[in-house]
């Protein structure tokens, strides 16, 4: 049975896309079996990981609508010839057509549950799947926390993140509450982060103090090769294997196999 998570942080530009991509490739790397599901509708994990959206045939678009599975959906990642040695994942990708399904599941009953539905259907075949969320709580976003037993939120330790952290933690408890008893957060993943910055180390003791465990050892730095990955359409895990951000990230990913049946 696959351990579900969504990658989810209702701040913006906190590096979701970028950990949803290199933790899916770490994993693979390390000889899990990993689905990454994209639900936002910029498609840009779609394209980090090597697949054109604007050619894919089937979407996660088509899964919520039930047209498609998710056996029929998904691809799988691609990299280019130099890269072929480095481990694959399965893709659910997403592209402009997934913005017009919040319309179109307004008036469906258990709309909220569509993902979880179909990912029940390959969930034995998987080790972990990874659903990377739009920053925004959305029916798309709801239907990622739906699906998942938890939530790695990657966050900068600055003070406006502390206050989006506070918002996601009262959204899992209302989904917890109504809609999805197995939520909770799970990790907490410290991102582009500079040690000789004061304020990033105060916030990072704060986020100890207080969410204890939760805070993974595994730090992310400031890496501007994780920075230019994406326009190769590559995860920095495959990028540049020997960079520090695309280092730590294969260390999240033994540190979250490791943590995986306590979680």
């Amino acid at each position: 049975m696959a351990k579900i998570f969504c990658v989810a942080n209702q701040k913006g530009g906190v590096g979701k896309t970028t950990t949803t991509v290199n933790l899916a490739a770490g994993l693979a790397q390390v000889g899990q079996r990993v689905l990454m599901v994209d639900l936002d509708p910029q498609g840009n994990a779609t394209m980090s990981s090597g697949i054109d959206k604007r050619e894919l045939f089937l979407s996660i678009y088509d899964v919520l609508l039930e047209s498609a599975s998710i056996s029929e959906a998904r691809v799988r990642s691609q990299w280019t010839d130099d890269k072929r040695g480095a481990a694959t994942y399965d893709v659910v990708g997403a592209n402009r057509d997934l913005a017009g399904a919040e319309v179109e599941l307004v008036d469906v009953e258990r709309r909220e549950a569509r993902l979880k539905a179909a990912l029940a259907a390959v969930d034995a075949e998987y080790d972990f799947i990874l659903i990377d969320c739009p920053p925004s709580l959305s029916m798309l976003t709801l239907n990622g926390l739906c699906s998942a037993h938890g939530v790695v939120v990657p966050m900068q330790c600055e003070y406006f993140a502390l206050e989006g952290l506070t918002d996601l933690v009262n959204t899992i408890k209302q989904v917890h509450a109504n809609l999805n008893k197995e939520l909770k957060i799970i990790a907490l993943l410290r991102v582009m982060f500079d040690p000789r910055i004061t304020l990033q180390m105060q916030v990072s003791d704060q986020l100890k103090a207080h969410f204890g465990n939760k805070v993974f050892d595994t730090v992310i730095p400031r890496n501007v090769r994780l920075a230019e990955a994406p326009s190769y359409g590559l995860p920095g895990v495959v990028f540049d294997a020997s960079a520090k951000g695309s280092q730590a990230y294969v260390d999240f990913a033994r540190e979250l196999v490791q943590r995986a049946p306590t979680l």
